[in-house]
């Protein structure tokens, strides 16, 4: 008779998710509208603050997004941070650093 080996689960190890805020909008490629339309949402529920993230060339679509959605929708807004920094990211020609920036946008008081 042959022997029954036992059944062998492989562990795959767990993966976290990087929750994001709700009051982040990360800027992309989009169109610069809609993430004005996305901070305008974020605002409209409740939101004191919205943080924009961007990182690379989508840091000049940020300041777009921060100063149309400030100066053009929503007239009591300020910038009340600007936070820049460097990642380091793994391309196909190895590491490379990268530009970051957070705006934080609030209503005046």
């Amino acid at each position: 008779m042959a022997e029954e080996k036992p059944a062998v689960t492989e562990e795959k190890p767990v993966v976290k998710e990087r929750q994001a805020a709700e009051n982040v909008v990360f800027i992309g490629i989009k169109p610069v509208m809609n993430y004005v339309l996305a901070v305008i949402t974020q605002f409209n529920m409740g939101s004191g603050d919205v943080i924009l993230k961007a990182r690379g060339r989508a840091i000049s679509r940020a300041v777009d997004v921060a100063e149309i959605t400030k100066n053009r929708f929503m007239q009591g807004l300020q910038v009340k941070n600007i936070l820049i920094g460097t990642e380091e990211v793994q391309g196909e020609r190895g590491a490379a650093n990268v530009s970051t920036v957070e705006i934080v946008l609030g209503r005046s008081k």
